[in-house]
């Protein structure tokens, strides 16, 4: 049985960056909805209540069964978690007389506190709250404070309780990673045991068991999700797999060719599909992201239907979904709002007969690069930048059309190849080009124009929860927006995304 730290989740932003944290520490973790936490068992050695949008003072704010945890296993309540131990406990949360929002300087007042072992008696916290803890419930005692908040920090020794008003789990907190440290591996006693080649021991343990003698399709796309997902099943099922890559017409220019090539000597049983002409009558006429998101998954389910009733015997569908996927997708973790929809979140329709395993589901994408590495893959496909399940029907805005996939694709090309001429590559960790569906007036030589606009992104981020935009050199950037407007028909200009998510995201769809 895998020990494992049970994260409840109250729909802050950074919870799954509470959980990326905990998993760094070799100790897996799961995020679980306010609403639906499991019993505690012996796998789980401690539960972390996380922040929340919500004040605890609301009719309608998040509410669990306390006494189901205290007592039971060690407590770390963080931001909305600490004030709700504190509100339910007897103590009083009260609003902040301003919303205490930022770099606080936090001073430790009880150096005995175990959370607080092997850190400096003072250093900077980051805060994201509009109320406070007024008043201590009986038993509780201050273990730190800042110079506007008395109960920074405090715990219940008796229940073996903690609580911080501020955010451990995020960058500017320093010591932060020791504080979930301390909680981790001290408080709870975990053995830290979580490592790659742990997990794909155990995966290929739970594959062979759910599979058994079955034979199972997979979808390949040539990135690194479904890459890792194939070798991890092939290790487990080994000719059970039947690996299919669909031509869907929105793939990167001449990638279709270039993926089946590049699984040629990887053992995999690969069937290649061209299935261009259904994506793209089946995107005629639809411009809504979020519809053509459905359309191009209709499509999938479609061929990926038909191909199955090809092979003999074929029972489940293994799809690469990973976890900021099903994050982004549905309002699995407490109240937080859906973003966009994956076209391999969310099950199948009742007239495809398969069953679906996803052996990547519970890991972030950098996470997916370590499994990969541990199963031997080859850095270059490891390596890739991550692309979208939809692929470039989601990167033409607007209505999708042959004229503006090959716009794009050429621009794209242009990009993403001087990336890695350049030796910027392996410096972003995802790069796009954009067609925008406006078009705006140039001159070329002596003639007025009337073309489309690209818009670059490139972004840095670890699992794609959140993202940076990279500040690519100028030079580069000059180079690349000169060849796109001179090698591409159809292009007068080229623009420069510097936007991080959130708020945006990274892609423009």
């Amino acid at each position: 049985m895998t020990e494992k730290i049970l994260i409840v989740d109250f729909g802050s932003q950074f919870t799954q960056l509470i959980g990326r944290r905990v998993r760094e520490l070799n100790v897996y973790c799961e995020i679980v909805p306010f609403n639906n936490i499991p019993a505690i068992d012996d796998s789980i050695k401690g539960v972390i209540l996380s922040g929340s949008p919500f004040s605890v003072r609301e009719e309608n704010s998040p509410k669990i069964d306390l006494d189901k945890l205290i007592g039971v296993r060690p407590i770390l309540a963080i931001c909305y978690g600490a004030q709700y131990l504190a509100h339910n406990l007897g103590g009083e949360v009260t609003p902040s007389l301003a919303r205490e929002y930022g770099r606080a300087t936090l001073s430790i007042k009880d150096i005995s506190c175990p959370l607080f072992k092997d850190v400096p008696e003072s250093f900077d916290v980051w805060m994201s709250h509009g109320d406070t803890i007024k008043d201590l419930p009986n038993g509780a005692s201050i273990v730190a404070s800042t110079s506007d908040i008395t109960n920074a920090a405090y715990r219940i020794q008796e229940s073996n309780c903690y609580a911080l008003q501020f955010h451990p789990e995020v960058y500017h907190s320093q010591y932060g990673s020791s504080l979930l440290k301390n909680y981790v591996i001290d408080i709870c006693k975990c053995s830290a045991t979580w490592t790659a080649d742990s997990y794909i021991d155990s995966t290929i343990k739970e594959i062979k068991e759910t599979i058994k003698d079955q034979q199972v399709i997979l979808g390949l796309s040539g990135g690194v999700d479904s890459t890792v997902a194939a070798v991890l099943l092939h290790k487990a099922i080994g000719s059970q797999l039947h690996c299919i890559f669909v031509d869907n017409g929105l793939l990167r220019k001449n990638e279709f060719e270039q993926v089946l090539d590049s699984y040629k000597n990887m053992g995999l049983n690969v069937i290649g599909v061209d299935a261009s002409k259904l994506f793209m009558d089946a995107l005629k006429g639809v411009t809504d992201p979020e519809l053509k998101r459905k359309a191009i998954g209709k499509v999938f389910v479609d061929v990926f239907d038909n191909e199955s009733h090809k092979i003999e015997g074929a029972t489940w569908l293994a799809q690469g979904t990973i976890y900021p996927d099903v994050i982004e997708s549905i309002s699995v973790n407490g109240p937080s709002a859906t973003i966009k929809s994956h076209h391999n979140v969310g099950g199948l329709p009742d007239y495809m007969k398969l069953k679906v395993i996803e052996p990547l589901r519970s890991l972030f994408k950098d996470e997916v690069r370590r499994v990969g590495k541990a199963l031997g893959i080859k850095e270059e496909l490891i390596s890739r930048h991550p692309f979208p399940g939809p692929g470039l029907g989601i990167r033409v805005l607007g209505e999708v059309s042959m004229e503006k996939l090959d716009i794009l694709k050429n621009a794209d090309e242009i990009f993403i190849s001087s990336l890695r001429s350049s030796g910027l590559y392996h410096q972003v960790w995802q790069a796009a080009a954009i067609l925008l569906p406006i078009k705006s007036v140039g001159v070329m030589g002596d003639e007025r124009t009337y073309e489309y606009t690209i818009a670059l992104r490139a972004v840095t981020s670890t699992d794609g929860m959140t993202a940076d935009w990279v500040h690519l050199p100028y030079e580069f950037l000059a180079k690349v927006s000169n060849d796109i407007i001179n090698r591409v028909k159809g292009v007068n200009r080229v623009v420069y995304d510097i936007s991080s998510k959130p708020p945006a995201t990274i892609e423009w769809e």
